[in-house]
């Protein structure tokens, strides 16, 4: 069952992540990512100062999807082959928060999308022929899978950019 929506403002926020395009089917290889991330952080001697997260920079739901498995971290620190260094951008996020399987956060996210639109909201995206390239949308893993492993018990924060005015 989703939370009420909401509007947040965050701050710009440091990150390492990796980066992969995938398709709907091959979704789940992106979580598979967040060990490796917390395993880099660990042999540098960092700390994620946050839940891991999924990036989403360009969805084609019928083609590909451009993402990125990301930590958030305290400050930047140095890239390498393995592994890139960002920043979310600061600004007003819409945040829904949702627990269950896939398909609900699915569905949870279609009646975001239809909330935001009866508010007048805008997201910070725009549509390509690669698809639509988004600000920031992020999906932050609030239950780690390793140890909860009833998908139905996952919970999903959703934070989508605002379009400014």
């Amino acid at each position: 069952m989703p939370s009420e929506p909401s509007i947040v403002h965050r701050p710009e926020q440091h990150y390492v992540g990796i980066s992969e395009t995938i398709t709907m089917e091959t979704f789940d290889v992106v979580a598979d990512r967040i060990p490796h991330l917390f395993a880099w952080l660990d042999a540098r001697g960092l700390t994620a100062v946050g839940a891991p997260f999924i990036k989403l920079n360009v969805i084609d739901m019928e083609r590909e999807l451009q993402v990125e498995a990301g930590v958030p971290i305290a400050a930047a620190t140095a890239p390498d082959r393995e592994v890139h260094c960002g920043v979310l951008p600061a600004g007003r996020y819409l945040a829904l928060t949702s627990t269950g399987s896939p398909d609900q956060h699915i569905a949870a996210i279609a009646g975001l999308f239809d909330w935001a639109q009866g508010q007048g909201l805008t997201f910070d995206k725009s549509d390509t022929d690669a698809g639509s390239v988004w600000g920031c949308r992020l999906q932050v893993l609030m239950t780690d899978p390793s140890q909860e492993p009833d998908v139905a018990k996952h919970e999903i924060e959703n934070l989508f950019l605002l379009a400014t005015d």
